[in-house]
């Protein structure tokens, strides 16, 4: 049987634009994972990979008219957003360099042997080392940041691991480009091009997570797509861990005093936050608890102007667009819920934005109207408009875990309801806002993207510094003669890299 092709299509239309490649088969996959776990070694060198991950970058920023261009063919972003996201995937490979220069992920300690204690100390000395091969599943919405050159490949790669990416349907030739322009990187730094490998299909990414020479495996999707995989991963012989991003409500809390305080200007912000990407970020904040009365009446107003003035979109792919009409309809017609501007097909090929608002007493418990507290992709929120305290806590209470969670509260600080609220806030999420809005996550080493399942897998972070941490096992060597010894564990500390010694930094 001939391997099935790997067609690029154009959202806007709906109309294949070429073939690009075909799906691989289970031999194929086999050859692309051992050809990866064969060149391990040649990522030993952090001095090499550093400058892999800079050469990458510098590649992609200077191949970016044709990135660009490929993208947006095959995702309808935007030439506009798709500049802004080259720019942050070229910022993310160029932060890890100056990771794995500093060389702190490694997080060595060094404690001497001390037979004062009870019981005596040996000598030990710890540090990380690289997991193996990596798979990474590429996301839809993010066609460069959390694809074949983004935030895991990058991490990973950094950590000093090899990389097999499972290219998304969405963008297969924006996929083989950007491959491309790492493979090349690799061979200019004078790395084996198979640090990295690109493969397509959706039985390739079973085989993927199935193969013995993974060690590791980033995900972000669906939380359907993302518990199969973790399922598999975690049903092999041996698991391995799975880092997935699976899917985010991302709700919001508006208390009584910020309405009252500037209710127009939270209802723009919303909208703009909803709406930005086509509704198709994973940050978007779906749900919203907002008050009833005269305060609310003026949010909502001013979010009814903000989204009716928004243009109909494209979605990534028809079958997102079907999903999101068919998703709103249902929601639209429970009893209590009405839509002050209608979500729904724009057109042949494109949605309209809209939000639905609903009592937030009907959520308070177990029911029909369930369906209002899970994502929903694209540009719609639910907002459930509360008229006491009790009502926010008892639909709290229900969430399921997001990546972030917001709080809009007094802009001075004086309002009586924040610091419960924002308690409550803080075990659904992984990053908690306070006055702002949750789309846009800034790569820095502070941040945190993940959160409490289904948002995530695990507890680690997808963007930032730390994701790095995913990738790597800790070992610790016991009264190890110094010549047996690692360079990064030596007393003398050749390579210069920071360490704690004895509890202390040195």
């Amino acid at each position: 049987m001939a391997a099935a092709p790997v067609w690029s299509v154009d959202p806007r239309t709906g109309n294949p634009r070429e073939q690009v490649a075909v799906e691989a088969t289970a031999e194929e996959v086999d050859r692309a994972v051992r050809a990866a776990h064969a060149v391990r070694e040649s990522l030993a060198d952090r001095t090499v990979r550093a400058a892999f991950l800079r050469t990458a970058a510098d590649l992609l920023t200077g191949a970016g008219e044709h990135v660009i261009e490929a993208a947006d063919a095959e995702t309808a972003l935007g030439p506009a957003r798709l500049t802004g996201e080259l720019a942050r995937t070229a910022a993310q490979l160029r932060a890890f360099a100056e990771v794995v220069d500093e060389g702190a992920f490694l997080d060595i300690h060094i404690d001497h042997a001390d037979a004062t204690r009870t019981p005596p100390w040996p000598d030990l000395r710890r540090y990380k080392l690289p997991l193996g091969v990596v798979a990474v599943y590429a996301a839809s919405n993010f066609p460069l940041a959390f694809s074949v050159p983004g935030g895991d490949t990058a991490s990973a790669l950094a950590a000093g691991c090899p990389v097999v990416v499972k290219a998304h349907p969405d963008h297969p030739a924006t996929s083989e480009l950007c491959a491309s322009v790492l493979r090349r990187a690799a061979a200019e730094v004078g790395l084996p091009e198979d640090v990295l490998v690109l493969v397509h299909g959706f039985d390739a990414g079973i085989e993927l997570i199935r193969h013995p020479l993974v060690a590791a495996a980033g995900f972000t999707g669906s939380v359907r797509g993302g518990r199969a995989l973790f399922d598999a991963a975690a049903a092999r012989p041996r698991p391995i861990p799975f880092h997935g991003e699976l899917g985010s409500l991302n709700p919001v809390v508006v208390t009584e005093a910020a309405a009252a305080e500037r209710a127009e200007e939270i209802g723009a912000g919303l909208a703009g936050s909803m709406t930005m990407g086509a509704g198709q970020f994973c940050t978007k904040p779906g749900f919203v608890l907002a008050p009833a009365g005269e305060t609310g009446d003026r949010l909502l107003k001013s979010l009814t102007d903000a989204v009716s003035d928004t243009e109909a979109a494209v979605l990534l792919d028809h079958r997102m667009r079907d999903a999101f009409v068919a998703g709103v309809r249902t929601r639209a017609e429970l009893p209590g819920v009405e839509a002050p501007v209608t979500p729904g097909a724009g057109g042949d090929h494109t949605v309209a934005a809209g939000f639905l608002t609903v009592p937030a007493h009907l959520l308070a418990a177990e029911g029909p109207h369930d369906a209002l507290l899970e994502e929903c992709f694209g540009p719609v929120a639910v907002v459930a408009r509360y008229t006491s305290h009790d009502e926010i806590t008892a639909v709290l209470s229900r969430l399921p875990g997001n990546l972030t969670a917001t709080l809009q509260t007094a802009a001075d600080g004086a309002d009586a309801d924040a610091p419960g609220l924002l308690a409550a806030l803080t075990p659904l999420a992984g990053r908690v806002l306070v006055n702002g809005w949750p789309t846009g996550v800034a790569v820095a080493p502070a941040q945190h993207h993940g959160g409490p399942y289904p948002a995530t897998t695990s507890t680690s972070t997808s963007v930032g510094a730390t994701a790095i941490e995913r990738w790597l096992r800790p070992v610790t060597y016991q009264t190890t003669p110094e010549a047996l010894l690692p360079p990064e564990l030596r007393e003398d500390n050749p390579l210069g890299l920071p360490r704690r010694v004895d509890g202390r930094p040195a």
